[in-house]
């Protein structure tokens, strides 16, 4: 029978294909409270709303706020003086605030708290004298704004091959990460650091955010069941990249990531009898469904959840937008 009329729900049952779908997936505290704050900002500013960069590392979102009035722009130099930018989820150096206030813009920062408690750290620790160590991708967003918190301070330290190697002064020696890596990697990258630098000081509490370890957790879980690993997510999303790689560590036979199904190969299928399927931490539910779709039309239409953990964290708004609800309560 041909993918395009597919078989029915019993023959597919029969057949013994089956899909395991991973939970938690998909947005993340931090991720619906940013595309809120643009959506919010819209609402409440009206059209045109400027975001500096991706709100969030996910195509279809960002398109889906162009259609709603967002103009995204790479710098905020680029937004008319007076006009209203909100900050991206992956947060700003402080230059990038001084940038704003320069133009009389009304800037909404939508960084993720996970994120600016990073900042925070970041601060402290450069105010008591110590050189910090950034475990995190070269030029990704979020490890650029954390650097610019204390740029004389921090050094950037690009996974364990770069901890072999780097070398680094004095005797206050503190690391700091970002949010989105492999926790097995950067507890690796961690390790190694520790044994050259044994004088090395923890962060208070774990940088990599509960969204980040929760998916990773959920795809081990799959990899040992599932001949396929599917990760719906962009490619300059570093949360979806590292769910493929703790796929492949944890035992899956093979892992891809996708934004949507049309970019899944024809042959993908060949030999697969069970497909786990998994969403980065920027990606809205419907791409997911549209994954399951097709997989659907194609013989795996029996689906198992297979639930890691229940996430239950809510943030609220920006401080910008929260004034703005109240003022309008009070007029109500």
């Amino acid at each position: 029978m041909s993918a395009e009329s597919g078989p029915s729900l019993a023959e597919a049952k029969n057949s013994g294909r089956k899909v395991l779908l991973a939970a938690p997936r998909g947005y993340c505290a931090g991720v619906e409270r940013a595309i809120e704050a643009v959506e919010k900002a819209i609402e409440v500013r009206g059209q045109p709303v400027y975001v500096r960069r991706e709100i969030v590392h996910n195509r279809h979102v960002v398109e889906d706020l162009q259609g709603r009035g967002a103009i995204f722009v790479e710098e905020a130099d680029e937004v008319p003086r007076g006009e209203t930018v909100v900050f991206s989820a992956h947060g700003v150096a402080p230059t990038v605030h001084e940038e704003a206030a320069e133009r009389n813009l009304q800037a909404i920062d939508a960084t993720c708290p996970l994120v600016t408690k990073v900042h925070n750290e970041a601060k402290r620790y450069a105010k008591e004298g110590y050189q910090i160590l950034l475990i995190g991708h070269e030029g990704h967003e979020e490890v650029v704004g954390t650097a610019g918190e204390a740029p004389d301070h921090i050094t950037i330290v690009d996974g364990p091959a770069h901890a072999r190697e780097i070398d680094i002064p004095g005797e206050k020696l503190a690391w700091l990460s970002q949010t989105t890596l492999s926790v097995d990697e950067t507890m690796e990258t961690v390790e190694i650091l520790r044994s050259r630098f044994p004088h090395l000081v923890d962060p208070p509490s774990d940088d990599i955010c509960y969204a980040t370890q929760n998916r990773q957790t959920a795809v081990k879980i799959l990899a040992e069941r599932c001949d396929l690993l599917i990760v719906v997510g962009s490619a300059n999303s570093s949360n979806s990249v590292r769910l493929v790689e703790v796929a492949l560590q944890a035992g899956a036979r093979s892992s891809i990531r996708v934004d949507d199904p049309k970019e899944l190969p024809k042959n993908i299928l060949d030999g697969v009898t069970t497909v786990g399927v998994t969403s980065g931490a920027s990606v809205p539910e419907l791409l997911v469904t549209r994954v399951l779709d097709w997989l659907a039309e194609r013989g795996y239409a029996d689906i198992e959840e297979v639930a890691a953990m229940e996430e239950t964290l809510v943030f609220s708004l920006p401080k910008e937008l929260r004034t703005r609800n109240r003022a309008k309560a009070a007029r109500a």
